[in-house]
């Protein structure tokens, strides 16, 4: 009985301990998300005089920095640029890649192999190492820069490896072969099989893949800057820099726009959050 009571008290402390652990890490992770959202609804002095003042030590607290930010950056038609971009390629991405990978999982021949470990090895290109040959080849050869299709090309082929690989761990160890005999011999073809049967149940993995894709091309800002330099094609995050001068900046303004940006796609984490711990944990599955 008395080891049980001493073993009850290690456990109790060596759990608040994780609590106090995960707490701290919490903190140190909002803090500069907070420090946004407080600096965003102080004028431009304030934040230069004391950019780590809580709003209550400060005068002139006011919303005026979203408005500024909603009519300076073009708000709307950022939006929409950023929305179609980030949907296109999203969809796109998700039935290519959940395609291709129900054709690795199932047809176990040398091609599918070599395709997945190719795809795989691609993985560790950096962008960076092919962003210059990349825009000589579509600006100055085939000059289709500055075109939203080739922006949405781009993010599709770019995504395709990781989504891939998700993809083909979720349905080879979620997705249950016998279901799709079970087609076949109702009179099923491959492709209706595909999207009656196996389609439905990638529902957890699908609900990862949005959010991370959609974070990644909503949030990209280098891809973006070296396709797009028409004003009315730029999205939001090339559209915040409207703030920069050349000798100064205005920051409220700056931390106003950055949350504007953030603000749709952290709704829609908010929405998936579920989905995408649970795609996560089941893709790793194999």
């Amino acid at each position: 009985m008395k080891q049980t009571t001493i073993g009850g008290t290690k456990r109790k402390a060596a759990n608040a301990m994780a609590m106090i652990g995960l707490i701290i890490i919490f903190i140190a992770y909002m803090f500069p998300f907070i420090m946004v959202v407080i600096n965003s609804l102080k004028q431009k002095r304030d934040i230069i005089k004391s950019p780590f003042s809580w709003l209550f030590t400060i005068k002139g607290l006011s919303f005026d920095n979203f408005v500024k930010a909603f009519t300076q950056m073009d708000f709307l038609n950022a939006f929409k640029n950023s929305l179609i971009v980030t949907v296109t390629a999203t969809v796109l991405v998700t039935l290519l890649a959940s395609m291709l990978a129900y054709y690795i999982v199932r047809n176990n021949n040398i091609v599918s192999k070599i395709t997945f470990a190719l795809m795989v090895a691609s993985m560790i290109i950096p962008f960076q190492a092919i962003m210059i040959p990349l825009v000589s080849i579509y600006g100055g050869t085939l000059n289709i820069l500055n075109h939203r299709l080739t922006l949405i090309f781009m993010h599709t082929g770019f995504s395709m490896a990781m989504s891939v690989f998700m993809f083909h761990g979720f349905i080879k160890g979620n997705v249950p072969i016998a279901l799709e005999e079970a087609a076949y011999i109702d009179g099923c073809t491959h492709s209706q099989t595909f999207f009656k049967i196996v389609l439905p149940l990638l529902k957890p993995i699908i609900s990862t893949m949005v959010i991370l894709n959609s974070l990644a091309f909503w949030n990209d800002y280098l891809l973006p800057s070296l396709v797009l330099t028409d004003k009315k094609l730029l999205t939001l995050p090339l559209s915040t820099y409207s703030f920069y001068g050349t000798y100064s900046a205005d920051y409220g303004t700056i931390m106003a726009g950055l949350l504007l940006c953030v603000l749709p796609i952290l709704i829609l984490y908010i929405v998936l959050q579920k989905q995408i711990i649970g795609g996560v944990v089941a893709g790793a599955v194999k």
